[in-house]
């Protein structure tokens, strides 16, 4: 895995909440094994996610653009870099990335073609 790709994958630390519970799960496991359609349904399922969580948005545009459906992962990413509040995500890299900078990076992503040939995720 190169250095572009592992910066992207995200770990979403607010508060402290690195263990992944209901109201915080982002099928993070489900992206990083590649099983885009589990995490796609789990994302949508989490009721107790707020919809426009910058971690359930990225997540689900990264799912969905490799599955290639690029129109709606771009809005997924551009709702993010659209959000008001802003968000510090931790990359695997250990660097922390505001919400709306990771949003734009996924777009540029996407713009290359990049999510057809790498997995990403964001955790929290």
């Amino acid at each position: 895995m190169d250095m572009a790709i592992t910066a992207m994958i995200a770990g979403l630390l607010l508060a402290g909440q690195a263990a992944a519970t209901p109201a915080n799960d982002v099928a993070f496991d489900e992206l990083a094994a590649g099983a885009d359609r589990a995490a796609i349904e789990k994302i949508e399922a989490n009721s107790a996610l707020n919809e426009n969580d910058p971690a359930r948005l990225i997540n689900l545009g990264i799912a969905h653009a490799r599955e290639g459906r690029e129109d709606l992962a771009r809005e997924y990413f551009s709702a993010v870099v659209a959000n008001p509040d802003r968000y510090q995500m931790e990359t695997a890299e250990g660097k922390w990335v505001d919400s709306r900078n990771l949003g734009r990076q996924a777009l540029a992503m996407l713009n290359r073609g990049e999510f057809s040939t790498a997995r990403y995720a964001a955790n929290r």
